[in-house]
């Protein structure tokens, strides 16, 4: 008889985007009896998720992880099972362009998920262990040998040639300089956000934990309190820098900045009044406001 009578049904068991736990997913689950990755690997028109987005698919059926807002992934992960019991990779269309006229995209585009049966979870640990560390890292995957290996170099997911990269950075940080009810109310909503989220009070030397995955937001209301972590952020990779206070205040900021040495340009990288959205006036409002506005940032940074 044939064995794919006697697949499993898919069941999602895990809510969660996030690269890292959908890769250990995986891994775990390859090593405990079988599995596969699916990941987005092309989109036509509009898309929910981006390129290099993951379903992880046990060979009990269980999966997790996102290629859409949640209409293919049960098909994605039956697709995955049958490529298991196959033990064979597989591409797979939805919506424009696709032959299954019952999966339509509220988006309305299309998108195509490569579905890669998982013979070695060694690459996939690696990826884990490097974002864990706050080390970028990529995977090839390879769909004419069926390979999916870790690769050097890589800051955005895409075609290269006839491989896919996938790039996976850190999670963000979010360094919080001040002790107030504003700090403390950013501090909240960045970590609901599922940032990491650091205190400056609480860090030995600033300087050791702001990288280029890093924001670091100033919350004071004296310029001279802020003044050793802004120092500190300026020196850094840091992709997101904001200080609160008025187009005013930010005026006299500037003006202590260039007096202490700093150039124009490095001056410049400050977002100040910060936010995405102002004025505010309610610590709730202006956290929402900040913790949206590096969220923003990241994606200008790291797509």
């Amino acid at each position: 008889m044939n064995g794919l009578m006697f697949q499993p049904s898919p069941v999602r068991t895990v809510l969660t985007d996030d690269p890292a736990d959908i890769l250990s997913f995986a891994a775990d689950a390859a090593e405990k009896g079988g599995a596969a990755l699916a990941t987005l690997v092309e989109i036509r028109g509009g898309a929910a998720r981006r390129l290099g987005a993951h379903v992880a698919v046990s060979s009990s059926g269980s999966f997790c992880g996102y290629v859409s807002g949640g209409c293919v992934e049960a098909a994605v992960a039956a697709e995955a099972l049958a490529a298991i019991a196959e033990g064979r990779d597989r591409m797979i269309k939805y919506g424009e362009g696709s032959p299954f006229f019952d999966i339509v995209l509220p988006c309305g585009g299309g998108i195509t998920i490569a579905v890669h049966v998982i013979r070695n979870a060694a690459p996939l640990r690696s990826v884990v262990d490097g974002v864990q560390q706050r080390r970028s890292a990529t995977l090839r995957y390879s769909p004419s040998d069926q390979q999916l290996l870790a690769a050097a170099g890589g800051t955005r997911s895409g075609w290269e040639d006839e491989a896919f990269m996938i790039a996976y950075h850190p999670r963000t940080r979010v360094v919080v300089s001040g002790n107030n009810l504003e700090a403390n109310a950013v501090a909240s909503v960045a970590k609901v956000s599922g940032y990491d989220v650091i205190s400056c009070e609480e860090a030995a030397d600033i300087a050791d934990i702001i990288d280029s995955a890093t924001a670091v937001v100033m919350l004071h209301h004296d310029l001279e309190v802020e003044d050793k972590a802004l120092h500190a952020a300026l020196r850094s990779q840091a992709f997101y820098i904001g200080a609160l206070g008025s187009t005013r205040t930010h005026r006299r900021r500037e003006q202590r900045l260039k007096t202490a040495g700093w150039s124009g340009v490095e001056i410049g990288r400050i977002k100040a009044p910060i936010g995405f959205f102002g004025p505010t006036r309610d610590s709730s409002s202006l956290a929402l406001s900040v913790v949206a506005d590096i969220a923003a940032a990241r994606l200008v940074a790291h797509g």
